[in-house]
């Protein structure tokens, strides 16, 4: 397989060293003339996770998308969900013919409040067989540090799932694979809602006793969520039989990507959107958070999103609701969560 990368914040930085540390030349889109001369020059990226050193021979990097695109078999789309239409824009539909692509987005398209998958299916006419999701939990800063973490791939297709996986498995990461790619997405969507929120609640001086009650109701309010959508194995502690290879059970709910990535960017000091919340509920604005941090918070654009999803799927779920409405309708953080205090159990 010959590796694209479409991105060089953090996340996509992570995933070009988990690559590269297998030996893998890669094709890597990045924006910014400036930082492709100071990998090139000083091995590392000037902006994101600096202490992740790259073999430049395994390089191959530019700021021509459709270059990068041209040369790659699999293309790992690592860019915020805000900038992927504007990023892929200079695309048009054939050069994504044959391509397998990789979601690395934890998001919405907010202008469209759809998942990358939709998007490039209207544009790109790209089959979802031929569509597949890079999940966590797993925070880039740990990717760079080497430490023991877990990556989910999902797709239709289990088989290109799991040799896509394959190319990912190192010392420090161990790759799962399952096949529910809507499900997994929404719930990566969600868990920056929730874990937002929770930074708001942080910020107001809750503690640890209120915040394991939240994150408990978030999780099941998320499981409530994905089963309007048909998402599979949301039972907790129920599994269809183990995978014949590996011998680990089948995912559930209680599995890494849905309540494991949930858990960690709630509570890890490493969640951009847990420091977003925690600011909103020390009183920032929202304009004031976005100057400050130098990287994008998901939560925050996908609140709208599901929002507005939620008006036609009609689930039970007042906790992202209330953190929308904080974030988008200038209710206040200590209003907000005196209700959901009220809805807790």
């Amino acid at each position: 397989m010959t590796f694209g990368i479409i991105g060089g914040g953090s996340w996509a930085t992570a995933l070009a060293k988990i690559l590269t540390d297998k030996k893998h030349p890669i094709n890597w889109w990045i924006r910014n003339k400036d930082v492709i001369q100071h990998i090139a020059e000083k091995h590392h990226n000037p902006r994101y996770l600096s202490s992740a050193r790259f073999d430049v021979s395994l390089l191959s990097m530019s700021a021509d998308i459709k270059e990068v695109v041209a040369k790659s078999g699999v293309l790992i789309i690592g860019v915020p969900s805000a900038y992927a239409e504007e990023s892929l824009s200079p695309l048009r539909p054939g050069d994504l013919a044959g391509k397998k692509i990789v979601s690395a987005i934890k998001g919405l398209l907010p202008d469209k409040n759809i998942l990358l998958n939709y998007h490039l299916a209207e544009k790109f006419n790209l089959p979802l067989e031929d569509y597949f999701a890079v999940l966590g939990p797993c925070h880039a800063e740990e990717v760079a540090e080497e430490k023991l973490s877990y990556l989910t791939f999902s797709g239709t297709d289990i088989t290109t799932a799991s040799e896509i996986a394959s190319h990912f498995s190192t010392h420090y990461i161990s790759t799962i694979v399952n096949h529910d790619i809507l499900g997994v997405q929404y719930a990566a969507v969600l868990k920056n809602i929730y874990a937002l929120g929770a930074g708001i609640a942080h910020g107001l001086d809750y503690g640890d006793n209120f915040l394991s009650v939240y994150i408990a109701n978030a999780a099941d309010e998320m499981a409530g969520f994905l089963k309007k959508f048909g998402a599979e194995h949301i039972t907790v502690g129920e599994h269809d039989g183990e995978d014949p290879v590996t011998h680990r059970k089948t995912p559930n709910y209680a599995a890494s990507v849905y309540l494991g990535d949930l858990l960690v960017t709630c509570y890890s000091l490493y969640s951009r959107n847990r420091r977003f919340g925690n600011m909103i509920g020390r009183g920032l604005t929202v304009r004031a958070i976005q100057t400050e941090m130098n990287m994008v918070a998901e939560g925050y654009n996908a609140s709208r999103c599901i929002y507005n999803i939620n008006k036609s799927i009609d689930a039970a779920i007042p906790i992202a609701e209330t953190v929308y409405k904080i974030l988008w309708e200038t209710v206040k953080p200590s209003d907000g969560f005196k209700r959901i205090e009220q809805v807790l159990v």
